[in-house]
């Protein structure tokens, strides 16, 4: 399986999952993704799903800034209904690492280790979205804006020929190249750029 390089240098978020753990998937509990993994399940790598995987990365280091974070200890609660926009893309993203779902989630053993009631849309926050810890109920907001960082001018008269149906098999690789250089400058040349994600915390 071929992949742009970037991917194997974006940070890696790792985690204790204690349901893991107690069914015996991960010694110790202790599981780690990465962008390829995201990249995977979405199908696709986009700023969109770059964006998700830096928000949780960002956040999870804010709400734990001197251990592994918990997986299934975390509620994310997101500005834009489910159905509009990227919410569902990139809530998709942040369930898969922190195990937050909705309704359609885990339902628990003997009441412990319960995934679902933990990822909320259509909240009433200004941020893209607020992670909490449901142990200690400190929370973060994260703000993400990846018209930050714009694509490159060639790239735009390449998508209106792929998204018309006009474009030769050297376009479509030529877009393909430019869209994952745009997605390459917001997870690693923009990793630490608070113009583009910030993270604050809730007062």
């Amino acid at each position: 399986m071929n992949y742009p390089d970037y991917f194997n240098h974006v940070e890696t978020i790792s985690l204790i999952d204690p349901l893991s753990q107690v069914l015996g998937a991960f010694e110790g509990g202790e599981v780690t993704f990465n962008y390829l993994d995201v990249v995977k399940a979405a199908g696709h790598s986009c700023p969109t799903v770059a964006g998700a995987y830096l928000m949780t990365l960002k956040a999870l280091k804010a709400l734990y800034p001197h251990e592994k974070p918990v997986r299934g200890n975390i509620k994310v609660a997101f500005k834009e209904p489910m159905q509009e926009g990227v919410a569902g893309v990139i809530g998709n993203v942040v369930s898969q690492i922190t195990g937050a779902t909705d309704q359609s989630g885990f339902k628990g053993l003997n009441g412990k280790f319960a995934r679902h009631s933990l990822m909320d849309f259509n909240a009433d926050i200004s941020s893209s979205a607020r992670f909490t810890r449901v142990d200690t109920g400190v929370s973060v907001d994260v703000f993400y804006n990846p018209n930050v960082v714009p694509p490159l001018p060639d790239m735009q008269p390449l998508m209106q020929k792929v998204m018309g149906g006009s474009a030769a098999p050297e376009d479509v690789k030529a877009f393909g190249i430019f869209w994952q250089e745009r997605v390459e400058r917001i997870i690693i040349k923009n990793v630490d750029n608070s113009d583009m994600l910030k993270v604050q915390a809730v007062q």
